[in-house]
């Protein structure tokens, strides 16, 4: 294959310095995950409070009456299916952006949010089924939406960036996820407090029937519906961004328009090259499912959604059973010892701690490294260093558990720090710059999609063995995951390094085969 021409709009975007434009994108993107966090983790901090409203049994159970706890099944739901809804929008909303264009779906996955978030808070039935199924419901449209986020907000930054800061760029939207987990924490404790200081209440074991506020049911669904906030208010300026240049070049063909678009947004003019876009065109006409695809990007494909799976069954078994693992780290009390909103106070703000100490600096040290140490090696550490630490944990879990509980709460943490400062900021990155234009949106959806099956995997199987509290079952998927995580590490070396190139260069777009390994 001849070398195709470089066309000036896409140099101009590689070669611009950092710009006002630059920081926009990041934080209208970012917004975007930032919300998505808070949706998808705030059930988290309030799935056992639902328990104890919509699912108490007056009946003792093994001689003794127990706070009302969510069933097995309706707590995997209530916890999953948004998880569901965001693997199917991923691939729905990544085919999009590749078909119809960036810019034109963007705006769509925000209204979805911001709908269903505010009817989650608005789950009303006559029994605990059909409050639990309205709820169910929503959230699945609520994931949906959040699905969409992935493959577009990355294609979006990736376009936009330069060169040399585009790893950093990517991963700053990404991190916004850790600001969302952080509020989701903060406001249900800010919630919980003022709810708590208004109605108070004896713990269950010394009152079964009033532990349990009534007005507890409105905190979970203002908790829900605040959710929608940072969605609305972020669509304005979403619908104001242009169609990234790749886009309308590549795949539009419109060398004029992404000239023109881009010239607005860099400030000085830019040459058109229609002749040479259509060279473009020609050169990199072929589909995902063909055999060139393969050849050239087969290899890379399978590595982004094999390093996302295994590290979303991690990361999500992790955030999701937070609220198990608490009580056994000695953060929260016991749910006899406490009544419903003090039992929400207690899991939100360990929550929140863990967040804001291991989670939150993880994110952003990967944004200020990634364009120094590569997102090849921040990869491989943190899948190693999550493997030992969770290996750590499992074997010794029952001296931690009884015996060190600081110690078992900063290992705890640690694992989130190198998760964030590690692969589930790099397997975002990667499928944003390995693949071509016209199947980047797509190829980023199928590996987020694939994470997001490790993520359910997480939520309806992992998450089966904390819920009683067996130590031997904690302890069994520690170390299953240690084991997962370190699988992950291997599969790793099927992708390559991507700093300090262009997307063209990397994807083999200017035809020339992408070069060397990491």
């Amino acid at each position: 294959m001849s070398t195709s021409p470089n066309l000036a709009v896409l140099d101009a975007l590689d070669k611009a310095r950092t710009q006002w434009y630059h920081i926009t994108a990041i934080v209208i993107a970012g917004m975007g995950f930032f919300t998505d966090a808070y949706d998808l983790f705030c059930i988290t901090t309030v799935s056992k409070l639902l328990g104890r409203l919509y699912y108490y049994d007056p009946h003792p159970v093994d001689g003794k009456l127990k706070p009302g706890k969510l069933p097995q099944d309706v707590n995997n739901f209530v916890v999953g299916v948004a998880l569901i809804g965001t693997l199917t929008g991923q691939l729905f909303f990544g085919w999009l952006g590749d078909v119809l264009g960036r810019k034109r779906v963007y705006g769509v996955t925000l209204i979805l949010m911001a709908m269903c978030a505010i009817c989650s808070g608005l789950s009303f039935g006559s029994t605990p089924k059909a409050v639990m199924g309205t709820l169910c419901f929503f959230r699945f449209w609520l994931g949906f939406g959040i699905g969409g986020d992935y493959p577009l907000s990355a294609t979006i930054m990736s376009e936009y960036a330069n060169k040399k800061t585009r790893g950093a760029f990517i991963a700053a939207v990404f991190a916004m996820q850790g600001v969302g987990l952080i509020f989701a924490g903060l406001v249900s404790m800010i919630l919980s407090a003022i709810f708590l200081h208004s109605f108070p209440a004896p713990p269950f074991s010394s009152d079964h029937i009033r532990s349990t506020q009534p007005e507890a049911d409105f905190m979970w669904r203002i908790v829900l519906m605040l959710g929608a906030i940072p969605a609305l208010i972020t669509y304005y300026w979403r619908m104001k961004m242009p169609e990234t240049a790749r886009y309308t070049a590549l795949i539009a063909g419109n060398a004029k328009q992404a000239a023109l678009d881009m010239g607005k947004v860099l400030e000085f003019e830019i040459e058109a090259d229609q002749e040479k876009v259509t060279q473009f065109k020609s050169a990199n006409d072929y589909p995902l499912l063909s055999g060139e695809f393969l050849r050239r990007h087969g290899l890379h494909l399978l590595g982004t959604m094999s390093t996302w799976f295994l590290l979303d069954i991690a990361f999500y078994s992790q955030n999701l059973t937070q609220k198990d693992i608490f009580p056994v780290m000695h953060l929260t009390s016991k749910a006899e010892n406490v009544n419903a909103l003090k039992e929400v106070l207690q899991t939100s703000k360990a929550m929140f701690i863990i967040a804001l100490c291991g989670t939150f600096p993880g994110y952003w040290l990967t944004v200020l490294f990634i364009e120094k140490l590569g997102r090849f090696r921040i990869q491989l550490l943190g899948f190693f260093m999550m493997s030992v630490l969770m290996l750590i944990m499992g074997i010794m879990y029952e001296y931690l558990r009884d015996k060190n509980h600081v110690l078992f709460a900063t290992l705890y943490g640690l694992t989130f720090f190198f998760a964030n400062f590690g692969p589930n900021s790099t397997t975002f990155v990667l499928p944003a710059e390995l693949f071509p234009t016209r199947v980047r949106s797509t190829c980023h959806a199928l590996s987020a999609a694939a994470g997001k099956a490790g993520a359910i995997f997480g939520a309806f199987f992992v998450q089966n063995y904390t819920l009683d509290e067996d130590p031997r079952k904690i302890r069994s998927a520690i170390v299953a995951l240690a084991f997962t995580n370190m699988i992950g590490f291997f599969c790793t070396f099927l992708v390559t390094e991507t700093k300090g190139k262009s997307l063209e260069e990397i994807s083999g777009e200017d035809g020339k085969a992408a070069e060397g390994k990491a």
